[in-house]
């Protein structure tokens, strides 16, 4: 087991969802409509999915769902391939309604990486490195270090 096909958030208004992916961040979709069941969204190596938080609850456990508070101790990542990128996608993130959790910096890594949260507090870090390489699929290969 080593692939990750779907990434799916629960989230709590779904038209709100839908318009900061698919409309503000520009994520890809076949979806047309504002407010759908569910969606996914083509990603280069997985797909997103949107999913209503207390459908999402209810699916893993419909007896006693689970219920989501705080920090859950996972973030999403977007890596750019410039550190002028990692400032457009922030600025675009702020534009859409996200709260700028860390504006980009300097790290300790050697890269450059800021935070943003989603509608539904999902912590996304968006960062760089100058090692960072791309396969042909825009898969992030971390190289020997990382294999």
């Amino acid at each position: 087991m080593n692939r990750i096909n779907l990434i799916c958030l629960g989230v709590q208004n779904m038209e709100r969802s839908v318009q900061f992916y698919r409309d503000q961040l520009g994520f890809q979709t076949d979806e047309t409509r504002n407010n759908p069941e569910i969606i996914f969204f083509n990603t280069s190596g997985t797909k997103l999915e949107l999913y209503p938080l207390e459908a999402l609850a209810k699916d893993i456990d419909e007896g006693n769902p689970p219920v989501k508070s705080g920090f859950s101790g996972i973030t999403l990542a977007y890596n750019a391939k410039s550190r002028s990128e990692v400032d457009e996608v922030v600025e675009r993130a702020r534009i859409a309604g996200a709260v700028i959790v860390k504006e980009p910096v300097d790290v300790f890594w050697g890269g450059y990486s800021g935070y943003f949260q989603d509608p539904d507090g999902y912590h996304w870090e968006v960062a760089y490195g100058p090692d960072f390489q791309f396969d042909e699929q825009d898969i992030l290969d971390f190289g020997p270090r990382g294999s």
